[in-house]
């Protein structure tokens, strides 16, 4: 053939229109409306199921083409010599960062270098070439010594020009006050000496940054993107204020401000939390008279994703987050290892994080193309939206007096306890689901490996004033409590709570409902006990007794349950069946069944949770 006679693909796939879109998805829906595929987020921000191309859209300056992200490595053991050894490790096998934590720091997590001692630290770095292309990004923690100091002076000793030292000091008493909910002082008497000892570190030839607005707090308490990017605005305009009353232009005193963001695994909505970022701060640089410039943005693997239960599916999580926060421009990110929820994480743990990045780097080049979400209908309707509600809260802030006051009053924490208690109602009715812990949980799996480190415990401090705290959270964490209690029985009776599933009719009629018992009941560490199936219900009552359990759910499909589930809850309750549930609903026999023996109907949307903790009840007082 021709070549000039071949069909080209603009006439075999003419463009698709939106409308074209909508027709098919029209088609699919049946009748139902549209709006049925239109999801909310926790601020109330539309999620369209369909978007058109954003024209307008235009990549958002951050990191560079072609750059990579720095791969941060957390360095979090408490005994500086293990500390020295670990961070050595990253460094020759594929991190070019090391995030140095001490203990009783907002994002430790429990553990964290002892101490910020100039001995400590001289130990912590021992063989570790500072000025070798390294990244180094310090924690600082209010009341426990002046690690920032501390480290310019071993720098200084050791002969180290501190221009060639990518060191961000990550000073963030804010930050870390409100996670404590608690201050020494009032700020207005704090930021002056904080501001001299920015400006002491910048006189010493240190480039920084040296102060983090840092998102972290509100997103480990539970709150919402708009809220963790109004609060972090909010930290950045105090420091930037803070550094201009104590001498430093604002051109200078931008450069002194890095960002912090948790990463999670809604892919779309960290993208664009992360590019709306950028944009915010570029509209309070522009009200200061600056003409806008990338500043510095650093990932975290979001805390309050990680299961104890099921850890391995943490690593898919941090993967996604990663995945997102790199395609969104973040200049450095930091994997959380996978087994961080259970203890101090061990060498497998960490180079699993490590490789995490490395895979997405070097595999998938990922950092090969500048903001590529840039004219995505979706992502910038996102984008935009998020800027607009970040920017209206991050107002409302101010015109509280700043973010300390705001913390004071508690408004932020009021937001963030409202956004936090709407997602544990989720988590608890498993609308928002956590393979492992919440969905498809395996009672027989394998403990993993932690290092056997104690978790910190902080000293009290005096405290001048208090507020409410932006405390963590890990959304499984009350459904692994029940796990955990069924994990003690098991090793001090020898079984776990039991429920025995009694299957009606073929495998046909009960497989659908009985699957969905187990997923349900193992959620809480209730072992389901399943039986054959039977047609004929006198039959249950043996098979439940030999089954051990003290609660009974009848599983079948709505006919059976019609025809044989009033008789299968008599016989049931006739052999001792302390609690029997039905699965699914049967809103015509309900009356019926409740007078036959059924106490309980479990469904989907119910909260499973309290379902959960009053059949352990049930279960230990049989």
């Amino acid at each position: 053939m021709n070549p000039s006679e071949e069909p080209t693909l603009a006439a075999d796939f003419a463009p698709a229109t939106y409308e074209d879109w909508r027709k098919l998805v029209d088609g699919v829906l049946k009748g139902a409306p549209f709006e049925k595929l239109v999801g909310k987020t926790y601020d109330g921000l539309t999620i369209e199921p369909i978007y058109r191309r954003a024209r307008d859209g235009a990549p958002i300056a951050g990191r560079a083409a072609a750059v990579p992200w720095q791969i941060m490595q957390r360095i979090d053991h408490p005994d500086p010599a293990a500390a020295n050894a670990m961070a050595i490790h990253e460094l020759e096998n594929g991190a070019n960062g090391l995030e140095i934590e001490f203990a009783g720091g907002p994002g430790t997590r429990g553990f964290g270098v002892v101490d910020a001692a100039p001995e400590t630290l001289k130990r912590l770095f021992d063989g570790i070439f500072v000025d070798a292309g390294i990244s180094i990004a310090l924690h600082p923690v209010i009341g426990r010594g002046n690690a920032g100091e501390t480290f310019a002076a071993l720098i200084e000793q050791r002969r180290v020009d501190p221009s060639r030292v990518d060191l961000r000091f990550n000073y963030q008493a804010l930050s870390t006050m409100a996670v404590r909910g608690r201050a020494p002082a009032a700020w207005s008497e704090m930021a002056k000496p904080f501001a001299g000892v920015v400006g002491g570190l910048m006189k010493r030839g240190f480039r920084g940054p040296f102060v983090l607005a840092d998102g972290r707090a509100v997103h480990d308490a539970g709150g919402s993107e708009v809220q963790e990017l109004a609060f972090a605005l909010s930290l950045a305009v105090a420091y930037l204020r803070m550094l201009e009353d104590g001498g430093i232009g604002l051109d200078v005193a931008r450069t002194a401000i890095s960002f912090r963001l948790a990463a999670d695994a809604d892919q779309f909505l960290t993208m664009a939390k992360f590019r709306a970022l950028r944009l915010l701060w570029a509209r309070i640089e522009s009200a200061c008279g600056l003409a806008p410039k990338p500043t510095f943005v650093a990932a975290e693997t979001a805390w309050r994703m990680l299961t104890q239960r099921d850890p391995y599916v943490n690593m898919l999580r941090a993967t996604m987050a990663s995945f997102a926060a790199g395609l969104a421009g973040a200049d450095a990110i930091t994997v959380l290892p996978h087994t961080l929820a259970l203890g101090l994480s061990d060498a497998f743990a960490r180079r699993v994080a490590r490789n995490t990045q490395l895979v997405l780097l070097e595999e998938s080049n990922l950092a090969k193309v500048s903001d590529p979400a840039a004219g995505s209908g979706g992502i910038e309707s996102l984008t935009q939206a998020l800027c607009e509600a970040a920017w209206t809260l991050f107002q409302d802030i101010e015109k509280a007096g700043g973010v300390f006051a705001a913390l004071e009053q508690n408004l932020i924490q009021h937001k963030v306890a409202a956004t936090r208690a709407m997602r544990e109602t989720n988590i608890a009715r498993r609308k928002q689901e956590l393979t492992g812990a919440t969905a498809f949980p395996n009672l027989d799996e394998a403990q993993v490996a932690v290092l056997n480190v104690k978790i910190f415990e902080p000293p009290s401090d005096d405290a001048k004033i208090t507020f409410d705290a932006l405390s963590p959270m890990r959304l499984a964490a009350p459904f692994e409590h029940l796990r955990d209690r069924s994990d003690e029985l098991l090793k001090v009776k020898g079984t776990r709570p039991r429920v025995f599933l009694a299957n009606l009719g073929t495998a046909a009629d009960f497989t659908a409902r009985a699957t969905f018992a187990k997923s349900f009941f193992e959620t809480g560490g209730i072992e389901a006990i399943a039986s054959e199936g039977s047609t004929d219900p006198a039959a249950l009552p043996a098979a439940f007794r030999a089954s051990g359990a003290a609660l009974v759910c009848i599983c079948s499909s709505d006919k059976i349950y019609a025809e044989r589930a009033e008789d299968a809850a008599k016989a049931l309750h006739a052999a001792g069946a302390k609690h029997i549930y039905l699965a699914g609903g049967a809103a015509e026999q309900e009356q019926d069944l409740r007078a036959a023996g059924v106490n309980e109907f479990i469904l989907a949307g119910g909260d499973a949770l309290a379902a959960l903790q009053k059949a352990h009840q049930f279960a230990e007082t049989a």
